[in-house]
């Protein structure tokens, strides 16, 4: 398979030997482009065929490919369009109650998750009221100290927290749904939904038929004038549809359920370079900020419909854009007002620095014993601080102009994916946990002004500090915050520092970016001292 893959790649086109022992290669004549072309569809394998085995002689279930039907003049509705589409389809060739929604990146790493899974749905006596059991998305390509953060709190800490709630957030993959539920039925505490298995449906008519038959339901016009992508399927109209979709099927009455088994059930890959990771998390936090200011907010969407505890967890992931302000002040202001002698907090002797030291004191212990309590180490804390960092200066704050500027109607909202393939020198790097850069992006100016900016008026301070311009006594006495948060911003950029100036290797920043950095950063270093 893997050289008949190559060989495709190399010649740009599938070759006619094999086309020709392949029937569903020839139903891509009428493709003309990857948005326009018909549905195709070819059951692979017939799981009714007693013949259908592996080399083990297991039975095989049925494998069916499929490619809905595409026109430029239809919106597809990206990932949601194609899932709609995938659960119509099934239910005319299999119609099981149980659907399983993988990304294609990840894969089945635990054969028991679909045990676990129906423990839940078919319980006696809570499992009519189960809509979806959510498991963690997990990666098996993370480096040892987690290069570029993980989910690690949020999946060993956080669902956990929000499904005591209600239930956790449906992210997508690697969840089990219950198809009935999934498909706009209603909540009713008296109804009981038994997920019994059942005949398949079209037994008696051919592979050829079904096919046929199956089509129309990945039309591009099957859904005009239905519930499809409003009541029925997932919902349309966000870059994060997993998340509305759970939010409304929980609104209706219904509870889902996270399952964090000892051996991870998917695994997939994360990103391997820093500007992947940004951009998937510009592409999560900008959903969940629409989704905040749409009628989906589960501020008044949910109001009454689920708990307020239910409500603040998913407050805490709509508002992640948000906080992009707070952290490019703190990041910004108290260097600029050191290079200029200006204190912005109490003074040590004071009584009011007490509730400023206990926030950092135990933001930080809290947030350490909490990630060494998941499993991670030292370093790997250390890096998740520097992505925490990172995300909020740059993913969020792109995430928050983009969609203010999409509410004011200047831009459409695009379903942005992330590539996650690297070539032979990236994953050297990757492996060695050197940080990668590499190309040119808005986001590595801003993360490279910033840190410049914090080190120039470090460089300032000290200068006058040495030149006796500023006591020292007075130093400690009032900008010793000030000091320590500047300080931490310096060491916590050392890697952005090495790629500006020390690296050679193609994982470097580009000296564009170098150099306009330097200049935002001398400019507003030169306006802060000098001019105001």
């Amino acid at each position: 398979m893997e050289n008949k893959i190559e060989n495709a790649v190399k010649l740009g086109r599938v070759s006619e030997e094999v086309r020709s022992k392949h029937r569903g290669f020839t139903q891509w004549d009428s493709y003309s482009s990857k948005r326009d072309h018909d549905t195709i569809l070819q059951i692979v394998i017939d799981g009714r065929d007693p013949n259908a085995r592996d080399v083990e002689g297991c039975v095989l279930p049925t494998l069916v490919y499929l490619a809905r039907e595409k026109r430029p003049r239809y919106h597809h509705n990206f990932k949601a369009g194609a899932m709609n589409a995938l659960i119509r389809v099934s239910s005319s060739i299999s119609n099981g109650k149980l659907l399983l929604n993988v990304d294609c990146d990840m894969y089945s790493n635990n054969s028991m998750a679909i045990r676990d899974a129906l423990c839940f749905l078919m319980d006696e006596e809570q499992g009519h009221e189960i809509a979806y059991v959510q498991f963690p998305q997990n990666f098996d390509n993370l480096t040892k100290n987690e290069l570029y953060a993980s989910l690690r709190v949020i999946n060993e800490v956080e669902a956990h927290g929000v499904d005591n709630y209600g239930g956790p957030l449906y992210i997508g993959s690697g969840c089990f749904h219950n198809r009935e539920v999934l498909c706009g039925k209603k909540f009713s505490k008296g109804c009981r939904s038994e997920m019994k298995w059942e005949d398949k449906r079209g037994e008696e008519i051919s592979i050829h038929d079904l096919e046929e038959t199956s089509k129309s339901f990945a039309s591009c016009t099957f859904e005009e004038n239905t519930q499809w992508g409003k009541q029925m399927g997932l919902k349309y109209g966000c870059p994060v549809e997993d998340v509305i979709t759970g939010l409304s099927i929980q609104c209706r009455g219904w509870k889902s359920v996270y399952c964090n088994p000892t051996r991870k059930a998917f695994l997939g890959l994360n990103a391997t370079t820093l500007l992947q990771i940004l951009v998937q998390h510009k592409r999560w936090s900008e959903g969940n900020l629409q989704i905040m200011l749409s009628k989906y907010s589960a501020v008044w969407f949910g109001r009454g419909k689920i708990s307020l505890g239910h409500q603040l967890g998913y407050l805490r992931y709509n508002l992640w854009a948000a906080n992009c302000w707070a952290t490019l002040i703190y990041s910004i202001l108290p260097s600029l007002y050191l290079l200029r002698g200006t204190s912005l907090f109490p003074q040590i002797s004071s009584r009011w620095i007490i509730p400023f030291a206990y926030v950092i004191i135990a933001k930080n212990i809290g947030s350490f014993v909490e990630y060494m309590w998941c499993g991670g180490t030292m370093l790997g804390w250390w890096n998740d601080q520097r992505i925490w960092l990172y995300q909020r200066t740059t993913s969020y704050l792109f995430a928050f102009i983009d969609t203010i500027v999409h509410y004011l109607g200047y831009i459409n909202s695009a379903f942005v994916i992330t590539a996650k393939v690297a070539d032979e020198d990236v994953s050297d790097r990757y492996k060695k946990e050197i940080m990668e850069f590499g190309g040119s992006s808005p986001m590595f100016t801003v993360l490279a002004t910033l840190s410049l900016l914090n080190l120039y008026c470090f460089a300032g301070f000290v200068q006058a500090a040495i030149a006796g311009t500023i006591g020292i006594a007075e130093v400690y006495e009032t900008m010793c915050l000030q000091i320590l948060l500047c300080g931490v911003l310096i060491v916590i950029n050392l890697p952005l520092y090495e790629a500006l100036y020390l690296r050679k290797d193609k994982g470097k920043l580009p000296r564009s970016v170098a150099f306009k950095s330097m200049a935002f950063a001398g400019f507003a270093f030169i306006c802060s001292k000098f001019i105001y």
